[in-house]
């Protein structure tokens, strides 16, 4: 059985590197290629924040932190926080400047 994690990128950080919705689209197909029972169930720009958001599939023995760790490799300088939420939501992990604060 799978679990459901989101991964979000900023409005800052997508200002400085507009290309990088298309760069993570990318790698997220890859590492559904890479990986059995990942995949990405739904991408959409949340038009209050402007915030990418991807709502990913994640199989049980897979680690979301590592697929981060990889994905930095591919994009621009960044951090990754994972943002508080409510016990009855799914992870929420958010890709942002290295300049900034961690929410």
């Amino acid at each position: 059985m799978t679990h459901i994690a989101e991964l979000r990128v900023s409005y800052r950080y997508l200002k400085e590197h507009p290309w990088v919705v298309q760069g993570i689209t990318g790698f997220l197909s890859a590492y559904f290629m890479e990986h059995p029972g990942f995949q990405v169930q739904k991408h959409f720009d949340e038009l209050e924040t402007g915030t990418h958001v991807w709502i990913c599939d994640i199989p049980p023995n897979m680690k979301v932190l590592r697929l981060l760790r990889r994905l930095k490799e591919d994009i621009p300088l960044c951090h990754y926080t994972q943002l508080e939420t409510q016990a009855s939501t799914c992870p929420q992990y958010l890709i942002d400047s290295p300049d900034t604060e961690p929410e």
